[in-house]
């Protein structure tokens, strides 16, 4: 009977582990990024196509879309755990600081939707992309102080491949795998990973 109950167990496990890695996109240390979450930024992007005019524009599609899309979450989670470990907080008001000056470089919030369509952005992701601009700039403006003299974002490039030795990276096979060497997603040879509409 114990062994019945072992085995029970055992398989139920890895059941559970099973549906874990199929419901997973990402997994950076202990912070996961749902298929949902993935599947709902592209579903934000394509609808959000359909309201401007995409003429001249480079979009991404398919499964490029999906990898760019689940990049974008996983690097922010990398910002975000570089930036606490740094003790670098960024505030809502710098962030609605920052959205202001953007929105004023695009000569006007009546922009934003083609700007965002353009740059490959949701709309609900553009805070989240802010965040993540400023603590770059304000990682690049403390390795400027400390001394670094790189203009190419190599030295940022070095926090996202430290921190992500630091966390472990797990992505999802169907969305390609984590590149500890570059700090980036390599898409799968025949990516599976499929776009919603």
């Amino acid at each position: 009977m114990k062994k019945l109950i072992a085995l029970a167990s055992a398989g139920l496990l890895v059941l559970l582990t099973a549906c874990s890695q199929v419901n997973s996109a990402a997994t950076i240390g202990k912070t996961e990024v749902p298929v949902s979450t993935i599947e709902h930024t592209v579903n934000g992007i394509l609808t959000e196509r359909a309201k401007v005019d995409t003429t001249g524009m480079q979009l991404q599609t398919g499964a490029t879309l999906n990898v760019s899309a689940l990049r974008f979450h996983v690097l922010s989670i990398l910002f975000d755990d570089i930036a606490l470990k740094m003790k670098m907080p960024i505030s809502d008001a710098d962030i609605a600081k920052r959205r202001a000056a953007i929105i004023a470089q695009i000569n006007g919030e009546a922009a934003l939707p083609k700007a965002l369509v353009n740059a490959g952005i949701a709309s609900f992701d553009f805070l989240r992309y802010v965040r993540t601009v400023l603590i770059a700039e304000n990682l690049t403006s403390a390795l400027k102080a400390a001394g670094d003299t790189t203009t190419d974002g190599s030295s940022i490039q070095k926090l996202i491949i430290s921190m992500a030795n630091e966390k472990k990276v797990v992505i999802n096979p169907k969305y390609g795998s984590w590149d500890y060497t570059a700090g980036n997603i390599v898409a799968p040879a025949t990516n599976s990973a499929v776009t919603t509409k």
